[in-house]
């Protein structure tokens, strides 16, 4: 498996995955509207930028380091993966989204809303992790992990932007509930099998 197909699989999965990002931008379409919906997906998608910045460097330091320490961190991420995954797998099919009406953040407080949830959000942190450490090494120029950065980014971007589109309409929304039950049993599937595959490879 190639380090872009590595990257953008556990991106992916980690993206559509549902936690705290999905629920915030989810509430914010559903109260204010498309368009503070979209800022908040902005804000999730600039929070991921720091996640990136402080793992390219904490996994720099690694390999620099300890091959061992890295090497044990890998296969920490590769477990990790297995477990998000059957979690996923057995999750319940409904999710719970605060819906209380509050005054209108406005595109910036919806953009805030968006950068804080995921700045704070120890999900993502370890999923970046967990994909830098099995798809990084000593021989990834740095431009190249920059670029698993913005590719990471622009998913979540795009993803949590679908998310506005659909959860502003209430007619698209009823759709995708009802099958986020096959949805979490696909993912969870893909990313145990991931994590074992990752985790034996050299």
């Amino acid at each position: 498996m190639t380090e872009v197909i590595a990257v953008a699989v556990i991106t992916l999965l980690a993206v559509i995955s549902p936690g705290a990002d999905f629920a915030m931008v989810v509430r914010n379409s559903c109260l204010y509207g498309r368009t503070t919906g979209l800022f908040a997906a902005a804000g999730v998608a600039a929070g991921v930028l720091v996640h990136v910045t402080y793992t390219m460097l904490g996994v720099g330091l690694l390999i620099a380091s300890s091959a061992e320490l890295f090497t044990a961190i890998k296969l920490a991420g590769a477990a990790y993966l297995v477990y998000v995954g059957v979690r996923t797998f057995i999750a319940r099919a409904d999710l719970t989204v605060d819906l209380e009406s509050k005054p209108e953040p406005g595109p910036l407080g919806a953009l805030r809303s968006g950068f804080l949830t995921n700045v704070l959000n120890p999900k993502t942190t370890l999923f970046v992790v967990s994909a830098f450490t099995q798809v990084v090494g000593p021989e990834t120029p740095v431009w190249q992990q920059a670029g698993y950065g913005l590719f990471m980014s622009a998913a979540h971007l795009g993803w949590f932007g679908a998310i506005a589109l659909f959860f502003s309409d209430s007619r698209l929304r009823a759709a995708m509930l009802r099958r986020q039950k096959a949805l979490n049993r696909a993912i969870g599937s893909v990313l145990v099998g991931l994590g074992v595959t990752l985790g034996f490879a050299r």
